[in-house]
């Protein structure tokens, strides 16, 4: 698949995914760039049907995660790093907010080489974005010791749809050349404007009686009580688990 005709995938084929397939998607992952060299992360396989079926209702029953033919959870990990300084000797000195930040970034460029690997074959993948909102429940099922904790969940697996491109912002929105230059309030309008008038989205406003999308992103969708309550949830799990925020 041409990169920039990237589709998300939701609905899979029955069909299992041969072990080599696995192991080259793997490996384009391990492979990928990262810190140091220390390779932040591991990589939760699943494959076993009751195990997605436990794994269902952590991702609020999103039909993928059954459907899929494998369900990767990414995590950041110090746990193992850690673990190999304290049989040597050596200062564990990686349980910080530095390192928190490190290691979500390993393991958020090694589900991408995953992704993309993937892709190369032919299958197809989406990117589940409840571990941000269920990551001491999915930590908690996949037994996760301290110092490992879930970042991002990957469902792969042999297309049965396909589904029309996602809406993106265009180029010039996102890419600054050489420094960021702030954007105008006329910017903005002329950035979001196709998105604004896309007939689904002119939809959602509707169905929500709202006055424009903005307000269904920030009222509805992702509101700031559900992104406090759920950002406490996440910063105790973090200091339980991992480090002082």
């Amino acid at each position: 698949m041409n990169s920039i005709d990237r589709r998300t995938i939701r609905k899979y084929k029955q069909q299992p995914l041969p072990q080599d397939t696995l192991e080259f998607i793997l490996n384009s992952g391990i492979r990928a760039s990262n810190c140091g060299n220390m390779q932040l992360y591991s990589i939760i396989v699943t494959q076993e049907e009751e195990n997605k079926k436990c794994l269902a209702p952590l991702h609020f029953n999103q039909p993928m995660v059954e459907n899929a033919s494998v369900v990767l959870t990414v995590c950041l990990d110090v746990n193992r790093f850690n673990h190999w300084c304290r049989i040597n000797s050596a200062d564990e000195s990686l349980n910080n907010f530095l390192f928190l930040n490190i290691a979500t970034i390993d393991a958020t460029i090694c589900t991408q080489a995953m992704a993309s690997a993937a892709e190369e074959k032919g299958l197809g993948i989406c990117y589940i974005g409840t571990v941000n909102y269920m990551a001491k429940e999915i930590a908690q099922a996949l037994n996760l010791p301290k110092g490992v904790i879930p970042v991002t969940t990957l469902t792969i697996g042999y297309p049965n749809e396909n589904p029309a491109l996602t809406e993106r912002l265009p180029m010039q929105a996102l890419v600054h050349y050489e420094k960021y230059k702030d954007y105008t309030d006329e910017d903005i309008n002329k950035i979001y404007k196709d998105i604004e008038e896309n007939p689904v989205n002119k939809a959602f406003v509707k169905e929500n009686n709202l006055d424009n999308l903005a307000q269904v992103f920030s009222q509805v969708r992702y509101s700031k009580k559900d992104a406090e309550q759920f950002s406490k949830l996440y910063k105790e799990f973090v200091k339980e688990t991992f480090c002082e925020l």
